[in-house]
């Protein structure tokens, strides 16, 4: 026989379950504008994501780029538990501001825990540029190839570094531009660049990039 107070039972039960999960609301992307400092290690822990699921949530910002302003998708955090306790345990040994280690006899560099092939190391003597147009000769905020102007952009005297050459930037010091080490690309040049001379794009007013002076800079050409 069926027995009908049960199945009652059963059907409330359900219908109870299925309210309480429509109530949960939904963990919604969420967007965090950057400030200097930030890494996608210490947003990992602010926010309580896995960085690995924020690195991925951002694949088209670079780790070594994130500058003031920069938008950083903050993934929801109906993540798996598991892995996120996993990953902060492997975050603990995580190193968030650049630590050189140059290897010349390898020509290897490490920084941010990230091991670089190079062909050699070069000495130049640095200024930096703004998005003004004063400092574009009138074509707008664009490099030579006319993409945006953009963190990780350098000019150079083609001569001496190719344009498109890729190459880690060391021992600079300005609060628009990472600590220590940064990835950049030889994609500009400019009249006064000539010879060992790089000038270094870096958002922000002319006013403020301005105060990066004249800087001894290194240079590593990656591979």
């Amino acid at each position: 026989m069926i027995n009908k107070k049960r199945i009652a039972k059963t059907a409330v039960a359900l219908l109870t379950t299925a309210m309480l999960i429509q109530a949960v609301p939904a963990h919604a992307d969420s967007v965090h504008v950057a400030k200097e400092g930030d890494t996608f290690y210490t947003l990992s822990k602010q926010y309580g994501v896995a960085m690995n699921t924020l690195v991925k949530a951002n694949n088209d910002i670079s780790p070594y780029n994130i500058y003031g302003g920069l938008k950083i998708t903050i993934p929801g955090k109906a993540n798996n538990v598991a892995a996120a306790a996993t990953e902060s345990k492997t975050q603990a040994k995580t190193v968030t501001t650049a630590s050189l280690d140059v290897n010349a006899d390898n020509k290897v560099v490490q920084a941010w825990g990230k091991t670089f092939d190079y062909s050699k190391a070069v000495n130049v003597k640095a200024t930096a540029y703004s998005a003004d147009p004063s400092e574009n000769g009138g074509w707008g905020a664009v490099d030579y190839f006319g993409n945006d102007l953009e963190l990780g952009t350098i000019a150079v005297d083609p001569s001496v570094i190719p344009l498109g050459t890729k190459v880690l930037v060391t021992g600079h010091s300005h609060p628009g531009l990472p600590k220590q080490a940064f990835v950049a690309t030889a994609r500009d040049v400019g009249g006064a660049i000539k010879g060992h001379r790089i000038d270094i794009f870096i958002p922000g007013s002319k006013q403020s990039v301005s105060t990066f002076g004249f800087q001894d800079i290194e240079l590593y050409i990656l591979k």
